[in-house]
């Protein structure tokens, strides 16, 4: 959840002339980014994402910005503009567009062809209106300019955002590939055009802010991809994020050079690959596809499976083929190629999948062992030249964890980005952009918000951690029938425990315990429902703790007769 800010109060009313700049997710943390801008009244969004949850928290699908800071004021959004298509920029949209279906959507043609296949699936029809590099684009007090910037994902844009409050650049994600697979390099020239006219506030991505040089580019993987078809001995089976469009079209180049057949496997990835295929951003051979049910027919070394699941998720194809919960079983003569990088957070799922197809004898290349993922997000040395191309007034690092915050602060004051105008700020932090000077003022709240099932923001803190106390410590049920008149103990008590690694024999102790203070309490005129309860759990979880030293969870239930 994301840290309170007790030394800072609401903030004040926006000054006459100035732009507020609150983020809503995404800073402090790798996922569920949201910026609202505001002028003069009125709010614009950039990016609308999701963070995917980690082991201490059970049982939730998916985490969400907190809207509550806007909720009052959604007639005042202009629109939402999207970046790019990762789940961690538009995967909030449908939870957002149910609160108001009509706000407008701004992104390229592919970001808005993908959300628009998950908004399918929600049942909701947007608004849209797609924009292009150099397109500029007027949203209320909002003149907003789209740049091109490369990145992991094609189409993806930074946007320049001028108010009478000043230019703000904000860069989505991205990096410098000098050699990019579709020919679309970061726009340096209009970064730096920006930079000639005065950028008052410049907002990167942080991701790799801590390592040093230039990224890699996408182009030195395909030789390791080609390597690794080769030497493949029977099936080989690609996972990889179902939105990088640049990686799957590298495996369907040399599917083709090394005779084999292609299959997506899994509902994000079919969804998102025919997208992208019917818009012209993935080229497909002829006769290369083939669907699932054609599997059994194919030789496995004519076959390459793409699916997802290379971040360990527990419903994902690879992670179902790991446990043999999927109709495509892993064998000794298979090779899997883990084609991403690891998101921090992720490093245990990811680890017990590949030792899940180990298991089962497959040979598994990830990018521990092997170059076949290059990060889409741009290294120090990069982050570097676009501060010196921009020269900002102002700095304020996103994207990121507290430490690539950090270290992408110190590359601001490298290279001469006034102290007191880098501002570092986390989620719920309030910034604005007065006269030139931007500086925190506030903090309004942006805790996480669970999907769990169809329920949104119906689990709490407080049933996370029952649920952690569950999976780790078990329960123990005590069931008691008090007469209504006398008080006194009728039927049981029966004692029931599962996962808290106590056995039925072991409470005959307990049960005399508690009919001991179930008498004395008959004995005290105390016969309240509620007050007998906590009498039991007080007596049960002392007794299992001096007896186990565990704190399982105690469920009395006292039943009158």
């Amino acid at each position: 959840m994301s840290h309170p800010h007790p030394e800072l109060s609401d903030p004040p009313v926006v000054p006459k002339g100035g732009l507020r700049i609150v983020a809503l997710g995404g800073l402090g943390e790798i996922g569920r980014n949201m910026t609202v801008f505001e002028y003069g009244k009125r709010l614009l969004v950039v990016d609308c994402g999701v963070l995917f949850p980690e082991t201490e928290q059970p049982g939730v699908d998916l985490i969400l910005p907190d809207f509550e800071y806007i909720r009052e004021r959604l007639d005042d959004i202009e629109a939402v503009i999207l970046t790019h298509g990762h789940e961690d920029h538009i995967g909030a949209v449908p939870y957002l567009l149910r609160e108001r279906r009509d706000i407008p959507l701004v992104g390229s043609r592919l970001t808005l062809a993908l959300l628009e296949a998950k908004l399918a699936e929600h049942r909701i029809k947007p608004v849209t209106n797609v924009v292009a590099e150099g397109e500029r684009c007027v949203l209320g007090p909002f003149d907003c300019e789209f740049l091109a910037v490369n990145h992991s994902i094609p189409d993806a844009l930074a946007v320049a955002i001028r108010t009478p409050a000043g230019l703000v650049l904000h860069t989505g994600d991205f990096k410098m590939d000098q050699l990019p697979l579709d020919g679309r390099l970061t726009d340096l020239p209009g970064f730096a055009r920006l930079g000639g006219e005065g950028i008052d506030l410049l907002m990167s991505d942080s991701t790799n802010a801590e390592v040093p040089g230039f990224v890699t580019s996408e182009r030195n993987i395909g030789p390791v991809v080609d390597e690794v078809f080769r030497t493949a001995e029977e099936r080989l089976i690609v996972a990889c994020f179902a939105s990088h469009i640049h990686r799957v079209q590298q495996v369907l180049d040399a599917a083709v050079a090394n005779g084999r057949k292609v299959c997506f496997v899994g509902r994000s990835m079919v969804r998102n690959m025919g997208v992208a295929r019917e818009l012209g951003y993935l080229n497909v051979p002829d006769d290369i596809m083939v669907e699932q049910k054609e599997l059994d027919d194919i030789p496995g070394d004519r076959l390459v499976l793409v699916c997802t699941g290379s971040q360990g998720e527990p419903m994902s194809a690879l992670s179902r083929m790991a446990n043999r919960d999927h109709s495509i079983r892993i064998t000794d003569r298979d090779t899997v190629m883990l084609a991403s990088s690891l998101i921090p957070g992720n490093e245990n799922a990811v680890n017990r999948v590949i030792n899940g197809l180990t298991r089962w004898g497959a040979r598994v290349v990830h990018k521990g062992n092997a170059l076949v993922h290059v990060s889409g997000h741009a290294s120090a040395g990069e982050l570097l030249y676009v501060l010196n191309v921009t020269k900002p007034g102002n700095f304020m690092p996103i994207h990121g964890e507290w430490r690539h915050l950090r270290a992408h602060a110190k590359l601001a004051a490298l290279t001469g980005v006034p102290e007191d105008g880098v501002v570092i700020a986390e989620d719920g932090v309030v910034v604005d952009l007065v006269d030139g000077r931007a500086a925190i003022v506030g903090a309004v709240p942006a805790g996480y918000v669970y999907v769990d099932g169809l329920s949104v923001g119906e689990v709490t803190e407080t049933s996370l951690k029952d649920r952690r106390i569950l999976g780790e410590e078990g329960f123990v049920s005590i069931v008691v029938g008090i007469d209504s008149t006398s008080g006194k103990v009728v039927a049981g008590p029966e004692v029931h425990a599962r996962g808290a690694g106590i056995t039925n024999e072991d409470f005959d102790d307990v049960i005399a315990r508690i009919e001991g203070v179930l008498r004395d309490a008959a004995g005290d005129g105390v016969n309240d429902l509620h007050q007998l309860s906590q009498l039991i759990r007080r007596t049960v979880g002392k007794w299992v703790s001096d007896n186990y030293r565990r704190r399982p969870m105690i469920v009395p239930v006292v039943v009158e007769v």
